[in-house]
């Protein structure tokens, strides 16, 4: 049976539902992102509240440019996206995310959440996420997940309340200690995330 499979009926799931999505600088991930944010947000009533990381918001990339992430969030229907710490820090008091993505989440922005760091408006927007004692989905795309990031991804795959996208090596020969999530799984593991699931199988072969 496919991971797919196992979460049932991810619409009806995340029906009415508010996502928070935090957007790091894995620019080669951002456009499977975006089509996937574009995907949940035909969800009956369902609400997109963006925050974006200081490198998505400033540089531009052979990728993409940063007024195009915008502009793309914008044309979905997301709401207006936040964009500094001051902005982020009252998703605590006010626990108005029912479930927050993480996508893409970079090595740098995953080692920084295993230590506890709080430098910007996606990390402030994690952490009061999750004081709320709510889900977090974390869409990894790292070249360094096998290497010097091991110990971080092994801590948060053991951490409450944190849950991630099933993930592989993309380029195993060339990348041996890259992996990035499944593009596929992405919105089933966000609906498991909600219900309190890790949606398996984690480990996946491309």
């Amino acid at each position: 049976m496919k991971a797919t499979e196992r979460c049932g009926d991810w619409r009806e799931v995340l029906r009415g539902k508010t996502v928070g999505v935090g957007l790091t600088g894995s620019f080669c991930t951002m456009r499977q992102v975006l089509a996937k944010l574009k995907e949940l947000k035909t969800v009956p009533d369902l609400k997109l509240i963006p925050v974006l990381s200081e490198n998505v918001q400033r540089l531009d990339s052979k990728f993409g440019r940063a007024a195009e992430w915008r502009e793309q969030l914008a044309a979905l229907g997301a709401a207006e996206p936040i964009l500094s710490i001051p902005e982020a820090e009252p998703i605590g008091p006010t626990a108005c995310l029912d479930v927050m993505l993480l996508a893409p989440c970079t090595g740098n922005t995953l080692a920084k959440l295993a230590l506890g760091l709080t430098d910007g408006p996606v990390l402030m927007a994690v952490k009061a996420h999750l004081r709320n004692q709510k889900p977090l989905l974390i869409a990894l795309a790292s070249n360094d997940a096998l290497a010097a990031n091991a110990k971080n991804l092994g801590l948060l795959l053991n951490a409450k309340n944190v849950y991630f996208v099933p993930l592989g090596q993309d380029d195993p020969l060339k990348k041996p200690a890259s992996l990035i999530f499944d593009q596929e799984t992405l919105l089933p593991a966000l609906a498991a995330a909600y219900q309190g699931r890790q949606l398996q199988p984690v480990l996946r072969e491309y």
